[in-house]
């Protein structure tokens, strides 16, 4: 299976970013997550059901809704995001084709996925999360309320 490296991507961004900035105690609006990742709204609200629905996410409604992780950060796996990203999608019939392509290029191909999912899944979005605090990022605080008379 030829793992589509933008949905893909897309999938561990979404997750990293509502692993970064909610968790599981507090909501991501779909709104900030759009505006923080670059993309608009309503190209990512499919992919968002889609991870809400394999459980990755909840998705929680009103005034403060939003989406959180579905289970703690250090149980997904990078592997599992992917898999439920990719899932859904159908390969295309076109591409090279003929002996040489079969038994040289599919086979590196092969291999080379295989190495790439053995690496996801190894890495959780718990990994990540000490990844961007170690490269210097920092979630944003909630601002007290103060009140000047």
């Amino acid at each position: 299976m030829l793992i589509r490296r933008d949905r893909a991507m897309l999938s561990v961004s979404i997750m990293l970013d509502i692993a970064f900035h909610a968790g599981r105690s507090t909501t991501v609006s779909a709104a900030d997550l759009a505006e923080r990742l670059g993309l608009a709204r309503r190209g990512m609200e499919p992919l968002l059901q889609t991870l809400a629905r394999a459980g990755l996410l909840e998705s929680v409604r009103g005034p403060n809704g939003g989406y959180r992780l579905g289970r703690a950060r250090r149980e997904i796996k990078l592997d599992d995001i992917v898999t439920v990203a990719v899932a859904d999608e159908t390969p295309t019939a076109d591409g090279p084709s003929g002996r040489l392509h079969a038994v040289v290029v599919e086979r590196v191909w092969s291999d080379i996925e295989d190495s790439a999912r053995a690496q996801l899944a190894k890495l959780t979005l718990e990994d990540l999360v000490r990844r961007a605090a170690a490269a210097g990022l920092r979630r944003p605080t909630a601002e007290p309320i103060t009140f000047a008379i």
